[in-house]
């Protein structure tokens, strides 16, 4: 099964098929049996959620990983109504549809991480993430220095995506690469995953360094758009290296700070491989995305997004600026502090 699947959810036929995906994830992640009742009873609330409640309503599975252990991501996106209050939306037994309005309480009750961000007028985004109970029924979460929210999927009418990211954190630093395969289908994917493994083989190096080196491995595929970000959590920096249309933006605050890239295809046409650099302050989160995302998204529209988890982001600029002619990759990275 795909790593990462998007459902649309507008009859109540699509209920069931949303959870039998999931339930697919579930089984191939190796969820037990108690687990994988709490993914269907997630799926299944919020399917019916968003079919009383919204429209164009839409669910989106992921596979996660952290070390050698998986979990599942579940993310439910709608273009309205919204809601004005969330916190008596969660409230067990308060409902607008006449229903017995234990739906949004049973998902964040059921899950390892709940966020949820809503905007009368212009709709509702949700993440809900597993992870299996280890340690006398402690859940896992997330161990890593950068909490991820990514949506990478194909154009429509496609299977696979010609899109691919990655990330590797190491000890004083995190580094993210987002590569677009030129074109789409298979022959695409097979240029970005090109690029996701020889960044993975060398990410100890600079990035400068990496990009030549991808250049050269990916010579032989029909090439991609390429862009590496390098977070440094020690100087407090993002050294960006960025080649063809990928784009990348640093946002803090109410301030968005666009990071260049060079016109080129990895692989086959660069002028010229160079780092900029830029501050990395606490409170900051990066964007980026193929041009699968249209680049005219600004997160001022949204009051209390950017404080939101990386997922609700990423699904919520998926929901707005998505092209569907092509495939589409929008990846947000926040650092974690302590009391998170």
């Amino acid at each position: 099964m795909k790593d990462c699947i998007a459902l649309p959810i507008t009859e109540t036929s699509q209920v069931g098929e949303a959870r039998r995906f999931a339930s697919a994830l579930a089984t191939d992640i190796e969820f037990n049996e108690t687990e994988r009742g709490k993914v269907a009873i997630i799926v299944t609330e919020l399917a019916n959620n968003l079919i009383k409640h919204a429209k164009n309503g839409e669910i989106i599975l992921r596979s996660l990983r952290n070390n050698a252990e998986y979990g599942i991501e579940i993310i439910g996106l709608d273009a309205g109504p919204g809601m004005a209050n969330i916190p008596q939306c969660l409230r067990d037994g308060f409902s607008t549809a006449g229903t017995t309005g234990t739906g949004l309480g049973a998902i964040g009750r059921q899950s390892t991480v709940f966020d949820i961000h809503s905007v009368p007028g212009v709709g509702t985004v949700l993440v809900a993430q597993l992870w299996p109970k280890k340690n006398a029924g402690i859940a896992l979460r997330n161990t890593e220095p950068l909490e991820i929210g990514v949506v990478n999927l194909p154009k429509l009418e496609q299977e696979i995506s010609g899109d691919d990211w990655a990330v590797v954190n190491l000890s004083n630093r995190s580094l993210i690469l987002v590569a677009d395969g030129l074109g789409a289908g298979i022959l695409a994917a097979e240029a970005a995953r090109e690029a996701v493994r020889i960044f993975r083989a060398k990410a100890a190096l600079n990035p400068k360094i990496i990009m030549e080196m991808a250049h050269a491995a990916l010579r032989s595929t029909r090439g991609a758009a390429v862009a590496i970000a390098e977070i440094n959590r020690v100087e407090k920096t993002v050294q960006y290296v960025g080649i063809g249309n990928i784009s990348g933006a640093i946002v803090t605050g109410n301030k968005s700070q666009s990071m260049v890239s060079y016109n080129g295809t990895v692989g086959h046409q660069i002028r010229k491989i160079e780092g900029f650099v830029y501050p990395w302050n606490d409170g900051s989160i990066l964007i980026m995305h193929s041009d699968g995302l249209g680049t005219q998204w600004s997160l001022e529209r949204y009051p209390g997004l950017i404080s939101r988890h990386p997922a609700v982001i990423a699904g919520t600029l998926y929901r707005d600026f998505k092209r569907s002619r092509d495939d589409v990759t929008v990846l947000v990275a926040k650092q974690v502090t302590t009391d998170e």
